[in-house]
């Protein structure tokens, strides 16, 4: 592509995402699934228009691998929300203050996948091999993947939250959306900050996995890291909208395996047969698509994890929060 439409491509970013940072962050408070359902709908519609433009620059075959790998890096980006409630839950960051760690931990997301994508296509060109070694490393990551009986991550060993803790002077409480306030005569981060780097060195090895990916259905730079891109920019409100209901996705893990074991295989046996990409997508989308309705059906009736919780406890709700606001004052 032209280095006019690379340029074209990232204004566009930062306009769209101007504008759902003023329309999301007028002023902290909590995103409605409602507010987040429409956001999502703009984010996906303004990927698919996108995608349409990929099909007149770059002819049909352009845009079915932009909508595969789109569709992959999306799919695989609803596991991240499994532990963006983990990390929500551990750090117990008010409601009205999770837009704006998602904001930032995306947009480092995007620096460090765009770095990312440079050096792997990099590699890919010079050395044919590395595509047997990316194969390899999915195939292996599908297999653990389903067959780990779901452990739980340990926060507590993350190597940014240790480093921060260690060498960084952390405030014990909130400071409102701020991430770094003055205590005296010193500048301290507040746990927002750490929720954001703890965000961030889990996307990095959540990138791990989706990109080389991506890279089974085509080693155009230009698909690669727009459909990353694209998938991306939709997680943030794809997360107030699923984070509710997000346990009762039990076998998305399973889908996700297999559709991480399926592209390994794809990339180590790319020499000796090579899988159309419509055949690829359609089994994607019908590997996603059982594993999605059998959850549903499997826990239909199932309240939220927070309604259970409160169903289980002696303490009626509300008195509960009235008993930790006053344990709070």
């Amino acid at each position: 592509m032209p280095l006019w439409f690379w340029i074209a491509f990232h204004i566009g970013v930062f306009i769209v995402l101007a504008i759902d940072l003023v329309g999301f962050n007028r002023k902290a408070h909590v995103i409605t699934i409602r507010e987040a359902t429409i956001w999502s709908v703009v984010w996906v519609t303004l990927s698919l228009s996108f995608n349409v433009l990929v099909w007149h620059l770059k002819g049909p075959q352009a845009a079915l691998e932009f909508f595969t790998g789109y569709l992959i890096e999306y799919s695989l980006s609803v596991d991240n929300i499994f532990v963006f409630v983990l990390i929500f839950t551990y750090f117990q960051v008010p409601k009205k203050y999770q837009h704006r760690v998602l904001v930032w931990g995306i947009i480092g997301a995007l620096i460090m996948r765009g770095v990312m994508i440079g050096v792997g296509v990099a590699l890919v060109e010079r050395f044919h091999f590395v595509l047997y070694l990316f194969g390899a490393f999915l195939l292996i990551t599908g297999i653990r993947m389903m067959i780990s009986k779901g452990e739980e991550i340990d926060l507590e060993s993350n190597f940014m939250l240790k480093f921060a803790r260690r060498w960084v002077r952390v405030t014990p409480e909130y400071h409102g959306q701020k991430f770094l306030v003055k205590v005296g005569d010193a500048w301290m981060l507040t746990p927002l900050a750490l929720v954001v780097l703890c965000i961030e060195s889990m996307d990095l090895v959540f990138a791990v996995d989706s990109i080389p990916a991506v890279f089974a259905i085509t080693r155009d730079q230009f698909i690669i890291y727009t459909s990353n891109v694209c998938a991306i920019l939709g997680l943030r409100s794809l997360y107030f909208v699923l984070a509710h209901v997000i346990d009762r996705f039990i076998y998305l893990k399973t889908g996700l395996a297999i559709v991480l074991s399926f592209v390994g295989i794809k990339m180590l046996i790319a020499d000796l047969y090579k899988i159309p990409i419509w055949a690829s997508l359609g089994f994607i989308i019908s590997v996603l698509a059982a594993t999605i309705t059998g959850s549903m059906l499997a826990t239909r009736g199932r309240l939220p994890k927070e309604v259970r919780k409160a169903a289980k406890s002696d303490t009626p709700p509300v008195e509960k929060d009235l008993e930790e606001n006053v344990e709070k004052k």
